[in-house]
């Protein structure tokens, strides 16, 4: 069995977070070693950073700064040595989640968000190559939707509290990231019913050799 890295992207209640252990699930019936992690966090230092940024107040730089140091830590401590093993990583957000809430909610300068990215995701064992997800899914849900899925299940956080144009803004982001990186997304429609959501992921999985 190969291993591999899988992002799991989408605004605040697109409902990523209710199907990953459920695909984790189905991949170690297949023989898979499944390692799943999220961001911020994954790390007990990216873990008290995630704290900070989903609860403290803060501009946009310092939001970026803190999500990326987290990346760092999470990358050289968790994810890179899990893939080394041959494991598979699903994780919960990854950089395109920087480029759509920092990038496109908040209106932050895209240039630096690309200079964190490639500082932070350089490849340890190969300098020269960024370290991206094998296979980032989309969850895609209309916001106005998000949001009201969002109010009935949770408390939020500094994020879930931000109003209906951030969260169309920050969709935005996602569909620009998608149309740069085309062979690496898949969209996944998560207005769909449960079953047609699961059975949508495990296509892409299958097609990959997962």
């Amino acid at each position: 069995m190969t291993g591999g890295f899988i992002s799991f992207e989408g605004i605040d209640g697109a409902g990523k977070s209710t199907h990953i252990e459920a695909i984790a699930e189905r991949l170690r019936e297949r023989g898979h070693i499944v390692l799943r992690s999220r961001e911020p966090g994954g790390t007990p230092l990216a873990e008290t950073l995630r704290e900070l940024v989903l609860h403290r107040p803060m501009d946009a730089l310092t939001e970026a700064l803190l999500i990326f140091a987290a990346r760092r830590d999470h990358l050289l401590t968790t994810i890179e040595p899990a893939l080394a093993r041959g494991e598979l990583v699903l994780c919960d957000r990854f950089t395109d989640a920087s480029f759509a809430y920092q990038g496109a909610g908040r209106g932050f300068d895209l240039a630096v968000l690309r200079a964190l990215e490639s500082w932070v995701q350089s490849n340890p064992s190969n300098p020269g190559e960024l370290r991206q997800p094998h296979l980032t899914l989309w969850f895609d849900l209309d916001p106005a939707i998000a949001a009201e899925r969002v109010a009935r299940a949770r408390d939020k956080d500094r994020f879930e509290q931000q109003d209906l144009a951030f969260f169309t803004r920050v969709r935005d982001g996602y569909l620009a990231r998608l149309a740069a990186e085309p062979a690496r997304f898949v969209r996944i429609d998560a207005d769909a019913a449960r079953e047609v959501v699961g059975a949508q992921i495990d296509a892409a999985l299958r097609a990959r050799g997962w």
